[in-house]
């Protein structure tokens, strides 16, 4: 059975950049724009035409060369919003206006001081404009997470009416919990007339620490785009990590989803957007931290040396990483010293191995990591141990 297709749209230029100190020039954004249309990425989210001359610049000039992706411009609700976003996208092959407005009642009341009706018809006015210039409309309800079902509802079903062919449902503030919005996903699917004419689209924040699992639950409920970025940068916490919803829909051939994107490029992508923004990769991160494939306890490194898939459910070489990481700590047995000596010139026997394994606990009880110089070192001190052993 071919599994079905789960569309990433990928917003680090814009959601991304937003991020404090991450400001990008258009030469950058430009070389990473064509990293992720190399990556298989199916949108490219280039920017925010009407924020600056700059962004309308970078956007404008990613759409002359993207040769793949969809190149989409945001706006808001605002005629000259999309008028400038046309602009900035009339070079592209395939070019998206992502329009929208707030939804929830905070919003309604707090940001607009308007009425849901004409929240609804400033929606479908918009998308009716957007439409004008492209085909390709997506539709954004800020704050969907903390808007009622049956309003959010309402809305999606007049702009599918105007025109919008993609749904995106954001959640803005990273409130919901999986369930709660892979729910709000199936309601949708289930009481929006016309829903088969569009997308449905995730767009999580990671404020709880939920993006990633949120954005699976979506798909897992109907949605089949996802909007995310390399590293989960974004706002505040950041966004939904796209190397990690690539990834667990890669490892769980059960749901019967799968991407376009080539995983082995994507620890050179996630070191490619670091460097440029200047946004340092916690070690720890999932996928492409430096300790994802790390092992330093000696219990694990052990397993891992035997046979990788006892600690390892990714392959390194499936995302671009050469391979596991043995590191020596003062946790580390004597399989991982064994390892680490064979890799740098010493076979060693058993009874060799556990002379050198003393010294060698008196080195990592002082360095957090022994190294291979250390571990040249470590021989020439039990030099005379093991020719005595002889």
């Amino acid at each position: 059975m071919s599994k079905e297709k789960v569309h990433i749209f990928d917003t680090t230029l814009r959601d991304g950049e937003q991020v404090p100190g991450c400001k990008l020039d258009t030469q950058q954004k430009l070389i990473i724009a064509e990293r992720l249309d190399l990556l298989g990425v199916d949108v490219i989210e280039a920017g925010f035409p009407i924020s600056s001359p700059g962004d309308f610049t970078s956007v404008s000039e990613i759409a002359k060369v993207v040769k793949e992706a969809t190149v989409c411009g945001l706006t808001r609700a605002v005629k000259k919003d999309i008028e400038v976003a046309a602009q900035a996208l009339v070079h592209a092959k395939r070019p998206r206006i992502h329009t929208g407005i707030g939804t929830s009642d905070s919003h309604i009341r707090y940001k607009f001081n308007t009425t849901k009706d004409k929240i609804i018809e400033r929606a479908v006015e918009a998308v009716k404009y957007a439409k004008s210039f492209v085909e390709d409309v997506e539709f954004y309800a800020e704050d969907a997470g903390r808007t009622d079902n049956e309003f959010l509802a309402k809305v999606c079903e007049e702009v599918i009416k105007a025109g919008a062919t993609v749904l995106n449902i954001p959640d803005t503030t990273g409130y919901c919990l999986p369930e709660e919005y892979g729910a709000k996903m199936k309601y949708l699917r289930e009481n929006v007339k016309g829903i088969d004419k569009a997308i449905l689209s995730c767009h999580c924040h990671n404020d709880l620490g939920l993006a990633t699992a949120n954005s699976i639950a979506g798909v897992q409920h109907g949605a089949r785009q996802i909007e995310c970025t390399i590293n989960g940068i974004g706002e505040r916490a950041g966004n939904t990590s796209l190397e990690e919803v690539v990834m667990i829909l890669r490892q769980h051939p059960d749901l019967n989803l799968d991407t376009n994107i080539n995983s082995r490029l994507l620890n050179e992508m996630s070191r490619m957007v670091s460097e440029k923004m200047g946004m340092i990769v916690q070690p720890n991160k999932a996928i492409v931290g430096s300790n994802a494939f790390a092992h330093s306890s000696g219990i694990h490194q052990d397993g891992v040396i035997k046979n990788r898939e006892t600690y390892e459910i990714i392959d390194p070489a499936d995302v671009g990483v050469d391979e596991s990481s043995i590191v020596l700590t003062a946790r580390s047995g004597r399989a991982a010293l064994a390892y680490r000596a064979k890799k740098v010139g010493y076979e060693l026997s058993k009874r060799q191995l556990d002379v050198v394994y003393v010294e060698f606990l008196k080195f990592a009880d002082r360095k957090k990591e022994v190294a291979d110089n250390d571990i040249h070192l470590i021989m020439e001190l039990s030099k005379l141990e093991i020719e005595n052993l002889a």
